[in-house]
């Protein structure tokens, strides 16, 4: 968009229509003494000196390029093919990933209606929304969905689940003066022991918010848990933090589910310092009045071609507004697209293959570190790609001497869990070489000696 100044002219008759004499004026309100600070700039740069300059300054990060990454708790490090930014990049994408006047834009339109087909198969469920913000706010969504449907306001929430997760639904709910109820975990000889959620229902409940595999990586056999859940008239909202785990485990529609949600960040989005990411949202047919966001769905048109439109516009934007299901104002449209390429790239036996590989790598590490002495896994098997540990140091040190090495070695649990002060949350993925793995387990155990 072009800057096209004002004239002399034009300013004169903006600042009379106020009834301000000259600009200075106007920033009278801002005490003197900081209204027009002298600013001490260095020397002004060249462009070929400017580019020289931020070069040398970008030279001193360190990337994942350089750094062999074991840091996963809901952002992994998997490999994004090139075709996926290739095809990200094209203009007739990045400039309508949002479009208001949607049925305008029918290719759009269309790649939506086939991230939300895609969707569907990874959760086994009927119906799927265009995306929301995240993994985490697709909870607090989910949540909100649920308490719509069953008129009901308590909420039961696993111990083992994101974190992160957790806040964001506890913001989402204390302007309802709701705070959810929390299933515990407890640290004991032979693991962490985490309370089943389910057991915390009862006939106020309006649902339950299971993560699989859970944050600390176990994958946990949910049988008979959504008739538990439904015997007592609440829900059962299924929460995936790792969207590759999808490609090898049960779906949640399999389990039971009735809302599932998902961080698409795995599915072909780089890491990207946390973000933008995609959130996957996906309900069961009788449940999808209620599901918020954009809904795209397929029809005909007067002449029986095939075309794309926005149907259930449950957004406050559009005709519902003080009956909106949700104040998602917009989609992660084009993230979502980077999820539709992927998936369509490597198809059911590829994502298999990437989830396969995840977990066969982070056994191995799990295995090695175990063997350490003064080290312990504390995740119960079966776990997919990631496991806590408890070593004989504190995480920020451990951590610390891992980067020096060129390692991130994982994620600091005592950030979250007080009594895991000495825990680590690693996580592999296919990107894991045995030599990065061997290098970690090297690092631990000089940490050990030294401990």
């Amino acid at each position: 968009m072009g800057f096209i100044p004002i004239s002399e002219s034009e300013r004169r008759e903006m600042l009379a229509r106020i009834g301000v004499a000259d600009s200075r004026a106007l920033f009278e309100v801002i005490p003197e003494a900081v209204r027009f600070p002298s600013l001490t700039l260095p020397e002004r740069l060249t462009e070929i000196e400017a580019l020289a300059h931020l070069r040398a300054l970008a030279s001193e990060n360190r990337d994942l390029t350089q750094l062999a990454c074991f840091v996963g708790a809901g952002v992994y490090n998997h490999y994004v093919p090139s075709a996926v930014d290739a095809i990200l990049s094209r203009g007739e994408f990045y400039t309508a990933y949002t479009p208001y006047q949607a049925e305008m834009s029918q290719g759009t339109l269309q790649y939506m209606f086939e991230f939300q087909s895609l969707v569907c198969e990874l959760t086994g469920l009927d119906v799927a929304n265009a995306s929301v913000y995240d993994g985490s706010t697709a909870t607090a969504e989910a949540v909100l969905m649920a308490q719509r449907l069953t008129g009901r306001e308590r909420v039961v929430v696993s111990g083992a689940l994101h974190p992160e997760y957790r806040e964001v639904l506890c913001t989402y709910l204390e302007g309802l003066g709701l705070t959810p109820v929390e299933a515990g975990l407890e640290l004991r000889s032979d693991g962490l022991d985490v309370r089943p959620a389910e057991e915390l229902v009862d006939e106020k409940t309006a649902c339950v918010v299971i993560q699989q595999p859970d944050f600390f990586g176990q994958v946990r056999d949910l049988s008979g848990v959504a008739e538990r859940c439904h015997a007592a008239g609440a829900l059962l909202i299924i929460a995936v933090a790792e969207a590759a785990s999808l490609g090898l485990l049960k779906s949640p529609g399999e389990w039971g589910a009735d809302i599932a949600v998902a961080e698409g960040q795995s599915l072909g989005m780089p890491i990207a310092f946390g973000g933008p990411y995609a959130g996957l949202m996906a309900t069961r047919s009788d449940y999808v009045r209620q599901l918020p966001g954009r809904i795209v769905g397929e029809t005909v048109d007067a002449t029986g071609k095939r075309g794309f439109v926005l149907t259930l516009q449950a957004r406050e934007q559009h005709i519902r507004r003080e009956k909106a299901t949700s104040n998602i104002c917009t989609s992660q449209t084009l993230l979502a697209l980077a999820a539709t390429v992927y998936l369509a790239l490597l198809g059911p036996r590829g994502l298999r293959a990437v989830a396969q590989r995840s977990h066969d790598n982070a056994v191995y590490l799990a295995d090695r570190i175990a063997a350490l002495p003064g080290y312990r896994v504390v995740t119960r098997r079966p776990f997919f790609n990631e496991f806590a540990v408890i070593g004989p140091a504190p995480a920020p040190a451990v951590r610390e001497q891992a980067l020096a090495a060129g390692y991130l070695a994982g994620y600091d649990l005592g950030r979250s869990y007080p009594a895991l002060a000495n825990g680590l949350l690693l996580a592999c993925t296919e990107l894991s070489s045995r030599a990065q793995m061997d290098g970690l387990v090297e690092v631990l155990r000089q940490v050990g000696r030294a401990a």
